[in-house]
């Protein structure tokens, strides 16, 4: 199974009519990959391209013939990726291969129901954790989308247990300007306080990311205690 952490990424170009074995070598390499327990492969068909022939492959409406280009991907450890190349070269008479550094962050695979619950019974969050408060404006972005809502999509690729977006009524922060909803409860760069509770191993790792993210408001953190940390299971 994959672990975050250093991985490799495996990309092929082949092109689709190109065959191997009398079937297109994008599955045949597909069912390869699987046999051999990769934990997934993607295949995406191009819309134009070329390659060392130089001649210029395109899509048509209403056809499936065209030999355009066929990009497969697969992440796998260093290892397994080491280990199938070979095979990997035998069938890609034509095209172009590439494995390249990469990171996995997060992999989860479906289980079964009986393991699901198993494994949410097992889970607990109690006693002693910090709670990290972070004081921004509505208006604020982050790349081009709302920095609360950056804020939480960061935290869920990180693992943290939960997070809660406030929107205040009325509030000012360090330019001494008070912030309220107007007319009709349209806002005017309304507070925003987020709010998050985890263990302090995981709240410290959170924090250079938000340091960087935050140019203008307040990031707090303080001594909690988890009485009790419950979630209602998912419908079947």
């Amino acid at each position: 199974m994959l672990e975050r952490g250093p991985a490799k990424k495996l990309v092929i170009y082949v092109n689709a009519l190109q065959h191997s074995h009398g079937k297109p070598v994008y599955e045949v390499i597909v069912q390869f990959l699987h046999r051999h327990g990769c934990a997934g492969a993607t295949v995406t068909r191009g819309v134009a391209g070329y390659g060392e022939s130089g001649r210029v492959h395109e899509a048509h409406l209403f056809s499936l013939t065209e030999d355009v280009p066929m990009r497969i991907e697969v992440v796998e450890s260093e290892q397994k990726i080491n280990a199938l190349l070979p095979w990997i070269y035998d069938f890609v008479d034509k095209g172009l291969i590439e494995v390249q550094d990469t990171e996995i962050i997060k992999f989860t695979k479906h289980k079964p129901q009986a393991e699901e619950a198993q494994a949410m019974k097992h889970e607990k969050l109690e006693g002693k954790a910090k709670m990290l408060r972070i004081y921004i404006g509505e208006d604020d972005r982050w790349e081009g989308e709302p920095l609360h809502e950056a804020i939480v999509k960061k935290l869920r690729m990180m693992d943290i247990a939960g997070a809660t977006v406030y929107r205040g009524l009325i509030g000012y922060g360090a330019q001494n300007r008070v912030h309220r909803s107007g007319f009709l409860g349209l806002s005017r760069d309304l507070p925003i306080m987020i709010s998050i509770i985890d263990t302090e191993e995981k709240i410290r790792r959170v924090l250079p990311v938000f340091d960087e993210m935050v140019d203008e408001g307040l990031i707090a953190l303080s001594d909690v205690e988890i009485i009790k940390y419950t979630h209602s299971e998912r419908p079947v």
